[in-house]
C-alpha cells in the first residue's frame, strides 16, 4: 500500500512539474536585448502581437526579423543574401548530419532552374520532428559564423528554435514555424516547418500519414526516399514525389506560366528576367507560385483516388 502511494506522488509531483516547465518553455522569448547585434531599436511586432505567440516578424515585412533589421533590402541585395542564407543553412545541416529538404516556394525555385524564385523573399524547408528535436538538444540559440566571398567580414547566422515545436494536438495558428535560420546582419530567414505522423488519420487506417502544424499533409511516399540534387550551387534533398505534390499544392493551372510578378521566363538562359517596362518591388508575397510547364517522364504520380487526411 505504502508503495503504490508512493508511486502515485511521484508520478502527481512529475506532472506538476512537467506541466509548469512547459508552461515556462512554451511562453519563453528570445528578446531584442537578449539578441541585439547593431540595432538600438527593436523593429519585431512582438508588442502588437498575442503573448502565445513565440516568432515576431518585423513591422515593416513578414519576411524580416526586427530584432535584426530595420528596413527592407533592395531587388538585387535580397536575392544575393537569400542566397548566402539557404547555403549556409544547407551547409550547416549537412555538417550536423540533420536530414532537411526544400518545399513548398523554394521547391519551386528549384523545379524551375535550381535557384531561388528573384521575387521571393523567404526560404522554406521542412525536416522530421525528430530531426527537430535533435536539434534543439544541442543547437538551439546557436550562432554560426560564415566567411563569405562578397562578405569578408563575414557574417553570423542563428539557429532559433520555437520551443512548442513538439506540441501535439489542436493546431497551434500562432505557432506554425517550429524553427528559424536567420542572418543577424539583414534579418532574412529560413521557415522551418516539421513533418510529424497523423495520428488520427493512421487510426483510421491510412498508412504513413503525415502532417504539419500548418495544416499541410502528406503521406510517407511522398516525401522519402528523399532525391539528392543542387540548390544555388549546393547539395540539397528533395521530396521523392516532388512535382505530384507541387502540382497538389498549387493546381495545373500554374504549371503553364511563363509571366509572373513582373518577370517573364527566358527559355534559353534558363532564369526569370524582370520585365522592363512594369515596375519591381520588394514585398511581393507570390499567390501563385511558379513550376515547369512539362513533369519529368517517370516522376508523375499515378493518378488515383487519394485518402483525404485531416488533422488531428
Amino acid at each position: 500500500m505504502l508503495i503504490r502511494l508512493l508511486y502515485w506522488l511521484s508520478l502527481a509531483i512529475s506532472l506538476v512539474c512537467w506541466g509548469l516547465w512547459e508552461t515556462v518553455v512554451v511562453n519563453a522569448d528570445a528578446d531584442f536585448e537578449s539578441v541585439r547585434v547593431r540595432l538600438n531599436k527593436d523593429h519585431s511586432g512582438k508588442r502588437g502581437d498575442p503573448k502565445e505567440k513565440y516568432f515576431h516578424e518585423s513591422v515593416f515585412h513578414p519576411h524580416y526579423d526586427g530584432r535584426f533589421a530595420d528596413r527592407q533590402l533592395s531587388y538585387d541585395d535580397r536575392k544575393s543574401h537569400l542566397v548566402a542564407l539557404v547555403q549556409t543553412y544547407l551547409f550547416t545541416m549537412q555538417d550536423i548530419g540533420a536530414e532537411t529538404w526544400l518545399m513548398h516556394g523554394t521547391l519551386m525555385g528549384w523545379w524551375w532552374n535550381r535557384k531561388i524564385l528573384p521575387w521571393d523573399s523567404d526560404i522554406d524547408v521542412q525536416m522530421t520532428v525528430d530531426t527537430l528535436g535533435f536539434l534543439a538538444s544541442y543547437y538551439n540559440m546557436s550562432v554560426f559564423h560564415y566567411h563569405l566571398p562578397h562578405i569578408p567580414e563575414g557574417r553570423d547566422y542563428m539557429f532559433e528554435i520555437n520551443p512548442g515545436f513538439a506540441t501535439v494536438g489542436p493546431f497551434d495558428k500562432l505557432n506554425m514555424i517550429d524553427a528559424r535560420w536567420i542572418d543577424m546582419d539583414t534579418g532574412l530567414f529560413i521557415d522551418v516547418t516539421t513533418v510529424r505522423p497523423n495520428l488520427t488519420a493512421r487510426a483510421m487506417g491510412i498508412e504513413g500519414a503525415l502532417q504539419c502544424k500548418d495544416k499541410h499533409h502528406y503521406l510517407e511516399q511522398d516525401l522519402f526516399p528523399l532525391r539528392d540534387s543542387v540548390f544555388e550551387d549546393t547539395a540539397v534533398k528533395v521530396p521523392f514525389q516532388y512535382a505530384w505534390l507541387l502540382e497538389e499544392e498549387y493546381s495545373k493551372a500554374s504549371l503553364t506560366r511563363t509571366e509572373f510578378e513582373r518577370h517573364q521566363w527566358n527559355a534559353t538562359t534558363m532564369e526569370w528576367v524582370p520585365m522592363k517596362s512594369v515596375p519591381l518591388h520588394s514585398d511581393f508575397e507570390p499567390s501563385v507560385p511558379l513550376l515547369l510547364k512539362t513533369f519529368t517522364p517517370g516522376i508523375n504520380r499515378p493518378q488515383k483516388a487519394r485518402p483525404k487526411l485531416r488533422p488531428t
